[in-house]
């Protein structure tokens, strides 16, 4: 039992690092004044991305560490920090980001581009056998109520929180990956 709570702790942990992206850009986009309606919409619709990427990045995973075994394990772990890393040198950057308007397709966009990292982790956590059903429930959950917290408070804030929270997600990322790579040098 202990091991199950140690593990959806660990999932909720990543699930919050990779639900920033979300949060950071939805401040941005809830400026729009979207209706409520649309914020649910676009909650939901990210919640599903960040379900189907991890679990495509789940599978490919598991085939991965069935056919490289080790060789799979420290390519999760250097895929964790590289994750980190770039999460973390984009939001030091200070140029302007094209806004994307979320309706149609643009919308598909967003949230593919908001879940593109939870295809790389569900990779690694493929490799690593994680239990299946229960990271994509976390990760679809925390994404969702992240993206309307994300819009909700951007109604009702300018972007100062926007940069900083998708910095500590490329952390928390980059910190598995250390931890990752770590097992393996004692």
């Amino acid at each position: 039992m202990t091991e199950i709570v140690g593990e959806l702790l660990t999932l909720l942990i990543m699930a919050a690092a990779l639900g920033m992206d979300a949060f950071s850009v939805g401040l941005g986009m809830g400026m729009y004044k979207l209706r409520l309606r649309k914020i649910f919409e676009i909650g939901i619709l990210i919640g599903i991305f960040h379900v189907i990427m991890p679990l495509a990045g789940i599978l490919a995973g598991k085939l991965l560490s069935e056919k490289f075994g080790t060789l799979a394990s420290w390519i999760g772990g250097l895929l964790l920090i590289l994750l980190g890393a770039q999460m973390i040198w984009s939001s030091l950057k200070k140029e302007a980001e094209s806004v994307i308007t979320p309706v149609g397709f643009g919308l598909l966009l967003f949230a593919l581009s908001v879940s593109l990292d939870s295809f790389s982790v569900g990779l690694t956590l493929g490799i690593y056998g994680a239990k299946t059903v229960l990271v994509i429930i976390c990760f679809g959950i925390v994404a969702t109520v992240q993206t309307w917290a994300g819009l909700l408070l951007g109604r009702k804030v300018r972007g100062w929180l926007g940069t900083y929270s998708e910095a500590l997600g490329g952390a928390i990322l980059l910190a598995f990956g250390i931890k990752l790579l770590g097992t393996f040098f004692g």
